[in-house]
């Protein structure tokens, strides 16, 4: 038997009539034992977050995370947390497959690769075109911004960008923020 999960909004809908008892039996039912909560390999963990940035040999890269640190607490106003072994993660949203399966994943955040910082927005860029355009040198995957470095970006349009994600997120998703 899987957990019985019981999100706040759900009892906005009690008061309404008595049938309302039965709705949520049966979505505790649907949401509770048909459900299971996803483990993915890219966990949150207690890592230290300044410790994993100053671990970092790249001078360049190191200098780079410490402004991209400062500017995602500055915009999230939220306590980065380390996200696998080196992906730094702001805010947390809960997200639903298909086969109804539940999980929990950063809101944004961003990773000190070798080959530059990759920004990270959930649940993706798509709908970013226009910000995109005025952001400066980078390459675009579903949901990760590549950037060589950040010399070359717009931190105005990147704060845009994120603030625009962070949003988007909690319009369509269960966030923390």
């Amino acid at each position: 038997m899987g957990n019985i999960y019981i999100y706040p909004n759900i009892f906005q809908i009690i008061p309404i009539m008595n049938f309302t008892v039965k709705l949520v039996y049966v979505w505790i039912i649907w949401g509770g034992i048909m459900t299971k909560k996803v483990q993915l390999k890219t966990a949150k963990n207690k890592t230290s977050v300044t410790a994993f940035i100053n671990e970092i040999r790249d001078q360049k890269l190191k200098e780079d995370s410490k402004k991209l640190l400062k500017l995602f607490k500055k915009i999230t106003g939220l306590k980065p947390k380390m996200w696998g072994l080196s992906i730094i993660g702001f805010g947390e949203y809960t997200y639903f497959r298909a086969n109804g399966d539940e999980g929990q994943f950063m809101a944004t955040g961003f990773s000190p690769r070798k080959s530059g910082p990759t920004l990270y927005i959930m649940p993706g860029y798509q709908n970013y075109k226009p910000i995109l355009k005025e952001l400066g040198p980078h390459k675009l995957g579903k949901s990760c911004l590549y950037l060589k470095g950040i010399d070359d970006i717009d931190l105005k349009v990147l704060s845009k960008l994120i603030k625009t994600g962070l949003k988007d997120l909690k319009r369509t998703h269960q966030t923390n923020y």
